[in-house]
């Protein structure tokens, strides 16, 4: 599915921070949770490029990964991406999973990791940064895909022992 992308930026751009409108429980910003905990929240990616894709955040407005997170908070937020991540290759058995943090100070600043599983087969040309990128196309699953997705991870995260440190 193509994706219009001059809406995207417009609302990434001039919209609230969309980490914290979805804490706040504002419609528009409506994400599926897949975790939580007191600091973090992992939800499915409202435009994936590929399936099971996940957002790990702290739920404190954080917007620098390396400068605004001392060395603790910065192990518990890796602690749970690497948790999520688990679960993420659990059920979906990808051949690869990426992990990487965007967003910049322009748009999408709030600090927030995806987790992409590459699942295998992909032709390398579609891999890496081209199965990223929202311009080559976005994912629209049924509802119903959504729902299994999201009770396969929580109970797949329900399977891991909490994170520690």
């Amino acid at each position: 599915m193509e994706m219009d992308l001059a809406t995207y930026e417009e609302r990434a751009r001039n919209g609230p921070c969309f980490v914290c409108a979805f804490l706040r429980g504002d419609p528009d910003y409506r994400h599926e949770t897949v975790y939580e905990d007191a600091d973090h929240i992992a939800f499915l990616d409202r435009w994936p490029t590929l399936p099971g894709r996940v957002l790990v955040a702290p739920k404190a407005h954080v917007e620098h990964v390396v400068r605004d997170l001392d060395e603790a908070a910065y192990t518990r937020l890796m602690l749970v991406v690497r948790r999520v991540a688990r679960a993420v290759e659990s059920v979906l058995r990808p051949e690869r999973t990426y992990l990487l943090s965007l967003g910049s100070q322009e748009a999408n600043s709030h600090l927030h990791w995806h987790i992409a599983a590459l699942p295998p087969g992909v032709p390398l040309g579609r891999q890496q940064y081209h199965a990223l990128m929202a311009e080559n196309g976005i994912l629209d699953p049924p509802p119903e895909e959504i729902t299994d997705l999201v009770t396969r991870l929580r109970a797949a995260l329900g399977e891991e022992p909490p994170p520690t440190g």
